[in-house]
């Protein structure tokens, strides 16, 4: 069964060239095309698609706005698409429920590469810059509050109690950016017992993917940013 994405973009050429080289690869169909936030939202309601590739910048309804009403509208699996390795918008895009995001100059292999991997449920956590977007954020702190002193992170929430000793340092190490195959060598096991942890964690915390779980993990104190383990 195909990938079904939609591809939204002010800019034509961005726009049909993802589209094309998406299209041209086996299991993907690219099922619209849209130039505006408004128009992806329509064919996220219209189409029902795996995925929406979601340019941040757009007239009209932007992007962040869009992702916002998808995430909370469907099951569809969203991927932010900017200009810049360090964008403040992609802040706002992550706890939209965006599940990653790609630079606009991303790699043919990566591109699809990324599709694949959130269609698949799992989320573009493994690029640095993404680790480095979230843990600056909630050092900074979210615009309806005051920024936290990273030199002083909270006590790990009660939220979290929920989770059991192996399912806590999970998301901690998920926080430090490790993936499955790292976090089964950390611990001695399989990758599939990983997953069965993350799997847990997700549902326990009602987290969407492992971008949410790593927010989630700095907002609450068991990570602060800068902590890359050792």
């Amino acid at each position: 069964m195909s990938i079904r994405v939609v591809v939204a973009d002010d800019q034509e050429l961005v726009r049909s060239g993802f589209a094309m080289i998406l299209d041209a690869q086996p299991g993907i169909e690219v099922v619209a095309e849209a130039g505006d936030g408004a128009e992806a939202v329509d064919a996220v309601r219209r189409l029902a698609p795996d995925v929406l590739l979601l340019d941040v910048r757009m007239p009209g309804v932007d992007g962040i706005e869009a992702a916002r009403v998808v995430c909370a509208e469907s099951g569809c699996r969203v991927v932010m698409l900017t200009t810049f390795d360090v964008d403040e918008y992609v802040y706002d895009a992550l706890y939209a429920g965006a599940s990653g995001f790609l630079l606009k100059d991303v790699r043919r292999d990566d591109l699809v590469h990324a599709v694949r991997v959130v269609a698949a449920g799992d989320s573009l956590l493994a690029p640095s810059v993404t680790r480095r977007l979230v843990a600056d954020f909630v050092r900074r702190g979210r615009p309806d509050r005051p920024a936290e002193s990273p030199s002083a992170p909270a006590a790990p929430s009660r939220r979290l109690a929920v989770l059991t000793a192996r399912e806590e340092e999970t998301l901690r190490l998920l926080a430090r950016g490790l993936s499955n195959a790292e976090i089964a060598a950390e611990f001695v096991v399989s990758e599939h017992t990983v997953k069965t942890h993350v799997s847990n964690v997700l549902s326990k915390l009602a987290l969407r993917d492992r971008v949410q779980a790593v927010i989630c993990a700095y907002e609450h104190g068991l990570v602060v940013p800068g902590d890359h383990g050792g």
